[in-house]
């Protein structure tokens, strides 16, 4: 059903409402769609909540951790009184305090090769907020497999990257074909991270999602934005589909689904995210 704009979302909405990329026409857009979210921690949080102020109608979130006060340094959706609530519900309660607009999903169960699909079929935009290999894997693949456009964001000590995959124009296979062995690549539970920087890639997130959603400027899709925190430093290096890619490529050979967690011989944390 088409949104009407009422006179207080008029008012809510009148920074977008005057831009002319923007506009009412555009506001109604942002209103109807709807974006799907993995993970509600360090990427998940800022995306979510800038999500949320700008109107998206429908926000779906992945996330089956709970609120640890470790979280707080980087992951603003979570407050110090939400510490031991399933992060979905935390969430929920800040996106309503902050805009009643907005319609929240919430998904405590980990993602699958079984539910995955049914999960991402209801949103326009899936935006990748993970930090693990078995889910990045997981949501890319199914992504492809669906033709739906996918939000890419990882972090780590002090840098982050961000792209956007297209349907048809490349995935997160086409730059890693495989997942790394157990243990290659150190968590930031093991290592740390900077709190300020997945505010920096969740914004950007959540930035490239709303351009999809309005169909406007031109998208992180064929690059890689990578992102130095401690130089202040972004370069955009140029991405091209692999044509080798076993997801998206010519000859595919990964044509189903795959439970990463066992195939790359790892536990996923207790969350698609939360600990980014």
């Amino acid at each position: 059903m088409a949104v009407t704009l009422s006179e207080t979302q008029i008012e809510r909405y009148s920074r977008h409402i005057l831009l002319k990329q923007v506009g009412g026409k555009g506001q109604k857009k942002i209103l109807e769609s709807s974006v799907l979210l993995v993970g509600a921690g360090g990427l998940g949080s800022p995306a979510a909540l800038y999500l949320a102020a700008a109107g998206v109608g429908k926000l779906g979130i992945v996330d089956f951790d709970k609120v640890d006060l470790s979280n707080l340094q980087r992951q603003p959706l979570h407050h110090t009184p939400d510490v031991g609530k399933p992060k979905v519900v935390s969430a929920a309660e800040t996106i309503a305090s902050l805009n009643p607009d907005v319609q929240v999903v919430p998904y405590t169960a980990k993602l699958t090769s079984e539910n995955i699909m049914g999960v991402i079929a209801g949103y326009d935009v899936i935006v990748d907020g993970s930090d693990n290999f078995p889910t990045r894997y997981l949501v890319n693949d199914a992504c492809v497999f669906a033709g739906k456009p996918l939000v890419h964001g990882s972090i780590f000590l002090f840098e982050g990257q961000a792209t956007v995959f297209q349907p048809g124009k490349g995935c997160y296979r086409c730059l890693y074909p495989t997942p790394p062995p157990p243990g290659a690549v150190p968590s930031c539970q093991e290592v740390g991270v900077i709190g300020v920087l997945p505010g920096v890639v969740g914004l950007i997130q959540a930035t490239e999602a709303i351009k999809l959603v309005l169909g406007i400027g031109t998208s992180l899709a064929g690059y890689l934005l990578v992102y130095d925190a401690l130089d202040m430093e972004f370069h955009k290096v140029k991405l091209r589909r692999n044509a080798a890619c076993p997801v998206c490529g010519d000859h595919p050979t990964v044509t189903k689904l795959i439970d990463y967690e066992q195939f790359c011989g790892v536990a996923v944390t207790a969350d698609h995210g939360s600990h980014a």
